[in-house]
């Protein structure tokens, strides 16, 4: 084994859980599991680029994550797409009450600007900082903060949540 596999099976063994909830939050538990060996594919193909250092190996991988989600996500808008287009019937009322904990805070985040919703799941969910959300969405740590906050006021205004006195 290379030195590069080797430092790449000890980046993928030391944070394959966390990606995994990464993924999982973002697409469910079914299809997880096949974006992570997704990831690895692809983290496999590119291991010569494989930074030194373990957080930077760290957000390389979550980087690589990024890439397979976002790659899923569209083709996931295809597949809705061209079942949009053949489906005869219009779509069956989606309004019910949502049964699980947790849904109009996950409803809440998902009605924000998605730059926004995704900052906030990288910083709150996935236990990112700021600074290093803002590094994996390739913007300045200056605008993730600015984003962070609004995305907080949206989320108490939607929420109907009283903001802590400062």
């Amino acid at each position: 084994m290379t030195a590069e596999a080797a430092r790449l099976t000890a980046a993928v063994e030391a944070n394959a859980a966390d990606l995994l909830a990464y993924l999982s939050r973002r697409v469910g538990p079914d299809d997880a599991p096949d974006l992570l060996g997704e990831t690895m594919v692809v983290a496999w193909r590119r291991v010569r680029e494989l930074p030194t250092g373990i957080e930077r190996a760290r957000m390389w991988l979550f980087g690589i994550a990024r890439g397979t989600l976002l790659n899923h996500a569209r083709g996931q808008r295809r597949r809705w797409a061209l079942a949009d287009r053949i489906r005869l019937e219009p779509a069956a009322d989606q309004s019910g009450a949502p049964a699980d904990a947790g849904a109009e805070v996950r409803d809440a985040i998902a009605r924000l600007d998605p730059e926004q919703a995704e900052l906030v799941r990288l910083v709150h969910w996935d236990g990112l900082s700021v600074a290093e959300a803002a590094e994996l969405l390739g913007i300045p740590a200056s605008t993730a903060r600015g984003r962070h906050q609004r995305a907080k006021d949206d989320l108490r205004a939607a929420l109907s949540i009283e903001a802590p006195l400062a």
